[in-house]
């Protein structure tokens, strides 16, 4: 067995980026930019009012103005405006040549056809926009690893981009191993319990971005095992295989991760729970074994799967770690770090119920782990202790 920081420090040296593709900006949302992107224009295109008014030349504005024209937004008039006139304008809309000043139209008054300006405090470029203002032609419009946000996504559009290279999201296979396993809604034989892992780990990938996921259900024996899993590496980068890899008689995870030409990093690190995880891969796949019991799944996901997606899409991890006092004595044994479910506020974390790896109950009732150290004993409430939060 090897310890969570080893464990951790061997997948980060695994998992690598997905080579960047280019794809349409919506499809792009949420994942990061793979180069840097220049502007294939100005922005704005041509000298712009903020706000509707009247354009100006500015040594006209203490002479009563003849109205010439108006400029409306999308206008596509090349006009000049000659000294003693104003145009009326709207918010958005190109100036006339020659303008360089816009006026509030609450600070004008209009008589006998003529413009009267009242704004003592105009001054010459107020209430537009210049050609470039955002952004230059040819300049970097937004750097290389930019998180594609709404607003993001937005500004690429206003440049008129319509794609952009990304780093991929990975498609995800989810392999069921247990014949004891049913499906919710099924009846529910002796000897079987409901499925509810490949759910769960569905919303949590889709929390991380992850949309492509398929499931496969593989009865525990070798062959079958090894038959889905060749079809998992086949279409998919990341492979999460649930149950099978402990020691029993029926557990063919490992054995058929290695049949299948996956390289074994790691089996087993010292935690609890998920004591039996495994880490392999294969060329530029990425396969990860989680134990069976929901609880393990879940905790082993947020610890290892949800930071190896992290480095896939070059994104930093979202799990925050801070530091609290324990509120409640907890018995321990030196030798494993334990993940506890808990919660935490105002810099206290409280362990709860049912910590046993099987049971979920309180896992949803956890907004983060309390993460025990594997060299410390007993703890004692008003211990300082690490907090993982959760992204709920």
């Amino acid at each position: 067995m090897i310890s969570v920081n080893e464990a951790k420090k061997i997948i980060q040296q695994i998992v690598q980026s997905l080579q960047p593709e280019r794809l349409p900006l919506q499809e792009a949302a949420g994942l990061v930019l793979a180069e840097d992107i220049y502007a294939p224009i100005d922005i704005p295109a041509f000298e712009q009012s903020s706000m509707d008014g009247y354009a100006i030349r500015f040594v006209d504005r203490e002479s009563p103005l003849f109205i010439a024209g108006e400029m409306a937004a999308g206008t596509a008039n090349h006009v000049e405006l000659q000294p003693g006139q104003a145009f009326r304008i709207f918010t958005g809309a190109p100036l006339p040549a020659g303008a360089d000043t816009v006026v509030m139209q609450e600070k004008v008054r209009v008589e006998a056809g003529k413009l009267i300006i009242e704004d003592l405090q105009l001054q010459q470029g107020h209430n537009m926009r210049h050609k470039g203002a955002e952004v230059y032609q040819g300049t970097v419009a937004m750097p290389e690893n930019t998180h594609l946000s709404a607003a993001a996504i937005g500004f690429l559009a206003g440049i008129g981009l319509t794609h952009v290279p990304v780093f991929p999201q990975p498609s995800v296979s989810i392999i069921l191993t247990g014949n004891e396993l049913q499906q919710p809604g099924l009846p529910l034989e002796f000897g079987q319990v409901y499925e509810a892992n490949s759910v769960m780990l569905r919303i949590a990938l889709q929390k991380a971005g992850i949309q492509r996921v398929q499931v496969f259900r593989a009865a525990d024996e070798l062959q079958v095992l090894e038959d889905v899993l060749n079809v998992a590496l086949e279409s998919s980068e990341l492979i999460l295989l649930t149950g099978g890899v402990s020691v029993g008689d029926y557990d063919f995870v490992v054995q058929a991760s290695e049949n299948c030409g996956v390289v074994r990093h790691f089996h087993k690190i010292k935690q609890k729970p998920g004591k039996p995880l495994f880490f392999g891969s294969k060329a530029d796949k990425i396969i990860f074994g989680l134990p069976g019991n929901p609880s393990s799944v879940l905790t082993c996901f947020y610890e290892y799967v949800l930071p190896a997606i992290e480095a896939m899409l070059i994104k930093p991890e979202c799990i925050e770690e801070v530091s609290a006092t324990l509120t409640h004595d907890y018995p321990k044994t030196p030798g494993l770090t334990h993940f506890l479910k808990g919660r935490y506020a105002n810099g206290k974390a409280t362990p709860l119920h049912a910590q046993e790896s099987f049971r979920l109950h309180s896992f949803a009732q956890a907004d983060c782990f309390i993460v025990l150290e594997e060299a410390h004993g007993d703890y004692k409430a008003g211990d300082p202790v690490k907090v993982h939060l959760l992204p709920l």
